[in-house]
């Protein structure tokens, strides 16, 4: 067993991002049908999901779909992100620093153009872990088992060395498919019990090699 290695999600685990109904709150004021946000721009928010466009064309595009004008536009894209964004899941990231020189931390997070840029400027996330891997960087969204292998070669682990921390079960299911370990996320007590377990027993295997490979005398 190589260096334990914990990869955490952002949304959901790293930012708590619950719903606050600013699509909803958007349709009333348009006066559209409600889902008619999403369904007029679905492929504008997957394209963004794995970087094939840009964020001066994704707000061309909402702009124009939604018949936006410039004020309205900037207080649309300021709504999406203040949701996107969340707020910081203080607890989890104190105890991730905690731990930050007994394995290596890593983030594979489902993202969007731009998020990169905003979450290292509110959160330091590159401060936080050794490696984040955004989708709209590699172009693969979770659960696709080419993400979680993206994550292990940008932290030099094997897949097996690794604990995996999702809040989304079709993630959790996919790392264990690619013989991870997972854990789903549902609050922040488990999940830090589990992490430590998870480092205790890559410190204590890696003990056991290196009295191992002594030799004798």
């Amino acid at each position: 067993m190589t260096e334990a290695c914990v990869i955490l999600d952002i949304g959901g685990v790293l930012e708590l991002t619950p719903d606050t109904g600013w699509v909803q709150r958007w349709e009333e004021q348009l006066d559209l049908a409600p889902g008619t946000v999403d369904e007029r721009l679905r492929d504008v928010w997957e394209a963004g999901s794995v970087g094939s466009i840009g964020e001066p064309e994704v707000r061309g595009q909402v702009a124009a779909r939604l018949a936006l004008d410039a004020v309205r536009l900037e207080a649309f894209m300021g709504d999406l992100w203040a949701e996107y964004l969340g707020t910081p899941n203080e607890e989890l990231m104190a105890y991730l620093r905690g731990i930050r020189r007994r394995c290596r931390l890593g983030i594979l997070s489902n993202s969007f153009v731009g998020a990169r840029e905003r979450e290292t400027a509110l959160y330091r996330f590159d401060e936080l872990v050794d490696e984040i891997v955004y989708s709209h960087e590699i172009g693969i969204n979770k659960p696709d088992p080419r993400a979680f292998e993206a994550a292990c070669a940008a932290l030099g682990v094997r897949p097996e060395d690794c604990l995996f921390v999702d809040d989304v079960v079709i993630n959790v299911e996919a790392a264990r498919a690619l013989g991870m370990r997972a854990h789903l996320y549902e609050d922040n007590a488990r999940t830090i019990a589990r992490i430590a377990t998870h480092v205790e027993a890559g410190r204590a295997l890696r003990g056991c090699a290196g009295r191992a490979r002594r030799p004798p005398g």
